[in-house]
């Protein structure tokens, strides 16, 4: 068993399980927002490493084709964007406004009450770009003095807290638009909340898609316009 635990295929498929359990479920309720299979996927994976004494290092190598896997993943999600390029085009205007709204929004919301609280320069840099993708805001974050690690977590925060009130919250608004409904969630939950949209109507997931995408360029020139100031 002790050599089966350091064997690459052995937690590739324990990763697969995991989630595709998690996800099972999820489409047997009808995709609750209380059941989005990162949120329940990721501690039971934490809690099999434990029980099993193995380090993160061992599950990281051994997971590291699905690591790859997920670059080609992300560009994938051009394909749509570029089919409805002529949407996208028609709608340019109110794209930028949105963008623009969403992400001074997102910068503002989370550190200008931390700040408001007296949080250091360090914990502040570590939480701006958390409403984008996770490499872009670690990479933002050791860029403006902050700590990665901390980054990842706030935007897996975010990313999850977006895809799970997103439905509820355009329902309860009145928000019928897929298209206005995804962008505004790739916005603010990058990849996790693309997904989700994705499960709603291939529309929404495409505008989600667009919204992770053209946020995480806003929000860097955005940021780095703020460091060189400051």
């Amino acid at each position: 068993m002790s050599q089966l635990l350091t064997t690459w295929i052995f937690w590739l498929a324990v990763t697969l399980v995991v989630f595709e359990g998690i996800d099972t479920v999820s489409r047997r309720f009808g995709r609750h927002p209380l059941l989005n299979p990162v949120l329940w996927s990721t501690p039971l994976l934490i809690a099999i490493l434990l029980a099993t004494h193995t380090d993160y290092k061992t599950y990281y190598d051994a997971t590291m084709l699905l690591t790859f896997m997920f670059g080609p993943a992300v560009v994938g999600l051009a394909v749509p964007i570029w089919d409805r390029r002529a949407i996208i085009r028609r709608l340019a205007v109110p794209i930028v406004v949105a963008l623009l709204a969403g992400a001074v929004t997102a910068f503002v919301s989370v550190v200008g009450l931390m700040w408001l609280f007296g949080a250091p320069p360090e914990l502040l840099a570590s939480v701006a770009p958390r409403a984008t993708t996770t490499p872009v805001a670690m990479e933002l974050t050791a860029m403006l003095g902050g700590i990665p690690a901390l980054a990842a977590v706030a935007t897996l925060f975010s990313g999850l807290l977006g895809a799970m009130s997103g439905r509820p919250l355009f329902n309860f608004m009145k928000i019928d638009d897929y298209q206005a409904r995804g962008f505004a969630v790739g916005i603010t939950s990058h990849g996790i909340g693309a997904a989700r949209a994705f499960q709603t109507s291939v529309s929404a997931g495409t505008f989600a898609s667009l919204g992770m995408a053209l946020n995480a360029i806003a929000t860097s020139i955005l940021l780095s316009a703020l460091s060189l100031l400051f």
